[in-house]
């Protein structure tokens, strides 16, 4: 099973962002998203548990920098080539220009990315 990166569908799309999701794919969610610096993804889970995101996610940081903030405090930047796992429960601020393979499951991707875009629109973006 595979999939060139323009075929995965455009869920969310804005000058500098498009993020791409593809369901059911081997029983995952596969995303490639290009986000440009600044991108901070706090205000968008404000109203989830711990105001945080609740899916796990597993990738390759393609191009640039991630600054991955956890419920308990930690903090680590991901960086272009390295492979991660980011457990439930963080927010995430782009560092540099970051283009992001992830792989996620399905259900709790699902909950996250519906919130994310109620509160885009809440917010007027």
């Amino acid at each position: 099973m595979k999939i060139k990166k323009e075929q995965i569908p455009a869920t969310m799309q804005a000058p500098g962002t498009t993020m791409r999701a593809q369901p059911n794919f081997g029983g995952m969610t596969v995303c490639f998203n290009e986000l440009p610096q600044g991108t901070d993804f706090t205000p968008l889970l404000n109203g989830l548990k711990n105001d945080s995101c609740h899916c796990p996610h597993w990738g390759y940081m393609v191009e640039g920098a991630l600054l991955v903030i956890y419920d308990d405090g930690k903090e680590e930047v991901l960086e272009k080539g390295d492979v991660f796992y980011m457990p439930s429960g963080h927010t995430a601020i782009v560092k540099e220009n970051a283009k992001i393979i992830e792989f996620n499951p399905t259900k709790e991707f699902d909950e996250v990315i519906t919130h994310v875009g109620m509160k885009m629109a809440e917010l007027g973006g």
